[in-house]
């Protein structure tokens, strides 16, 4: 493992480090506490610190006290830091606000008592053998989240190689649809909780947050799971901003001039390995959300026909899904149970 982490480019040096300390902290809290929900309160924080480092290469000095604080190990190519790269600064940016949007609806769930733990985790624990939880622990929340969210910040890492030219249309338009991506996940973000403090008070607040203007009906608390605003057309809407986001942030120095056919394959094809931190970050949510679905199914029976109805995550899907109900004489029941007043009672 030593011989690994030597072999590393010396930019990458620093936060590795970083992110075994991290992952090391996160399990043994984990394992103190029996929560396992150290990653999730991380989670929004993590990809900022990495894409800082990378983008403010410039800022850090040669050592570090003990390799905690950022630093440049001197054997670090000169061009890397000689300067700031227009590119990378702007991703950080758009990294910044992704963090400050993610961190507020984190507070603003209570997520960061350190008593919360993730609804998902404890199905999980009773339904797994002690010692595959305690593995599971080990290989995917610590150690492969961590992992995922280092991966993610990478791409910056490549743009700080990029010569450091201004910036380019690209640039500009990949910023301005990662702002707009976040705007909407923060929409989103608003109308889940928005419904669920209706669902708990069985009042709208007259001063609701940004992006809100529904009407829930106690038929929609009732229903129990959300239906309306973004959610009429993707079951997912912020789960498919989140990723969108960083698919968009990984494409910036893809996307730029000095990326050459040097770095393509010889169909002109960009290669997978750059596309990786995405598809990495894309498989969590792959693997995680029909789990998620499961346990929502399993609590609110409409919610087999808000599947069938809505896309999981791609909105222009959903239509075609009301289409393929027409067709099946199916669409009036589905659209009662979904949006309208048909609501399921479960059965005890």
């Amino acid at each position: 493992m030593l011989e690994l982490l030597n072999e590393l480019p010396p930019a990458l040096k620093w936060p590795v480090h970083f992110m075994a300390g991290v992952t090391t902290l996160c399990y043994v809290v984990s394992e103190i506490t029996g929560n396992v929900s150290q990653v999730d309160r991380l989670w929004a924080i993590l990809p900022f610190i990495y894409t800082a480092y990378f983008a403010l290469l410039p800022l850090w000095p040669t050592s570090s006290f003990l390799g905690v604080l950022p630093y440049v190990p001197e054997n670090v190519p000169t061009e890397l830091f000689a300067g700031y790269s227009p590119r990378a600064l702007l991703m950080l940016i758009l990294t910044f606000v992704w963090s400050v949007r993610l961190n507020y609806n984190t507070y603003r769930r209570g997520f960061f008592n350190f008593h919360e733990e993730d609804y998902r985790w404890p199905i999980l624990r009773k339904k797994l053998p002690k010692w595959f939880f305690h593995l599971l622990n080990l290989t995917f929340i610590a150690i492969i989240q961590n992992s995922i969210l280092f991966v993610i910040a990478l791409p910056v890492y490549e743009a700080v190689k990029q010569p450091h030219a201004p910036l380019e249309t690209s640039d500009y338009v990949l910023f301005i649809a990662g702002l707009v991506i976040n705007a909407i996940e923060l929409t989103a973000d608003n109308q889940h909780q928005s419904f669920h403090r209706y669902k708990r008070t069985g009042e709208i607040d007259k001063n609701e947050w940004i992006g809100v203007n529904i009407q829930w009906t106690p038929e929609d608390a009732k229903r129990g799971f959300i239906t309306k605003g973004l959610w009429a057309w993707s079951r997912h809407p912020n789960f498919l901003c989140e990723q969108s986001c960083w698919v968009i942030i990984n494409l910036f120095p893809i996307l730029a001039s000095s990326y050459t056919k040097l770095d393509t394959n010889q169909f002109g094809f960009v290669p997978l390995w750059d596309l990786v931190p995405s598809f990495v970050y894309c498989s969590v949510f792959l693997g995680s959300t029909p789990l998620t679905e499961g346990i929502t199914s399993g609590k609110y029976p409409g919610y087999r026909a808000y599947q069938q109805r809505v896309s999981m995550f791609v909105p222009w899907l959903t239509p075609i899904w009301g289409f393929i109900l027409q067709l099946r004489g199916k669409k009036e029941e589905i659209d009662r149970i979904v949006y309208g007043d048909g609501v399921i009672v479960k059965q005890e």
